[in-house]
């Protein structure tokens, strides 16, 4: 079965400053996957070579088992794209907006629009000048989902969107994803990341530095354990074992930060008389956290 999405060695330069460099991924058919990374990371360098708006410096990507350079006019008339910014034509009304990229793509999508706009509370008839900001974003996400693509690739698609509106979002990836198209989605909201993707990646200054399951990430997170004693306990015990990272002591209550597993610092809290311990798991926020808490200056 062809990747969506299959990456071998992309590589942007501008000039001598790394946009991106030697990518190798692979997208999985159906699954609704997060490309994580803070602005200015390479997230939208990323996208923008593989949708051939900028020709990498090496490297080739492959969308839909078609050549992203050669093949660049087919492959935008399969995906849905919803850019970080979007441009509209002020003047037009949002129907008449998505009436005419429509009729761009030669197919009539005017069931599915109306079908899109009342699931985001969205009034078609209005001019574009006069949408908010999250109206604008509701017109972006309907053009890209309502000629229902094999292929959506969105950039931080919830901006300016309304809690109500972003669940109704969630609900239309999982339904996207059950009928086994793919959606590679672009965000530095980490929550929601963790809430609808199956898969990310995590990419810094250009490189990627891990690409995991969700939850295969959030158990490669830190932990941290807020450790309660009868009477003072001896902190240095803890900043002795190897999966510490930090040790803090108050009173009685020591909190510990734990990469790998805890049990080590459970059997050392074992020699002291416990009175209570708190566990917070590690979530996404800790994973991505702990990719971007090194010295960037050691690349």
């Amino acid at each position: 079965m062809t990747a969506p999405i299959f990456l071998d060695g992309l590589t942007k330069f501008y000039g001598p400053i790394r946009g991106i460099e030697d990518l190798d991924l692979e997208i999985r058919q159906g699954e609704v996957f997060g490309f994580l990374g803070p602005n200015g990371a390479g997230k939208s360098t990323t996208i923008s070579t593989i949708l051939d708006f900028i020709r990498p410096t090496r490297g080739t990507a492959t969308v839909l088992g078609l050549d992203s350079r050669r093949d660049s006019v087919a492959i935008h008339g399969k995906i849905g794209y919803l850019p970080g910014e979007l441009a509209m034509y002020e003047k037009m009304t949002g129907r008449e907006l998505l009436g005419y990229l429509s009729a761009l793509r030669g197919v009539d999508t005017s069931r599915q629009v109306a079908s899109l706009a009342e699931r985001f509370d969205l009034d078609l008839d209005r001019r574009i000048r006069g949408y908010s900001s999250g109206n604008r974003q509701k017109v972006g996400l309907v053009q890209a989902f309502m000629h229902r693509p094999e292929l959506l690739i969105l950039d931080e698609p919830t901006n300016g969107l309304d809690p109500i509106v972003q669940q109704e979002f969630y609900a239309l990836l999982r339904e996207v994803s059950a009928e086994g198209r793919t959606v590679f989605l672009s965000s530095h909201i980490l929550p929601e990341v963790e809430r609808i993707t199956d898969r990310a990646a995590i990419i810094r200054r250009g490189r990627l530095m891990v690409v995991a399951e969700i939850e295969e990430l959030k158990r490669q997170a830190q932990h941290r354990l807020e450790m309660t004693f009868v009477s003072p306990a001896d902190p240095e015990v803890f900043r002795a074992l190897e999966t510490v990272r930090s040790v803090a002591a108050v009173d009685r209550t020591i909190t510990v930060t734990v990469a790998g597993s805890v049990d080590p610092v459970v059997k050392a809290a074992a020699a002291f008389e416990v009175e209570n311990i708190v566990s917070h798991d590690g979530d996404l926020e800790s994973a991505f956290l702990s990719y971007y808490s090194e010295d960037d200056d050691a690349e």
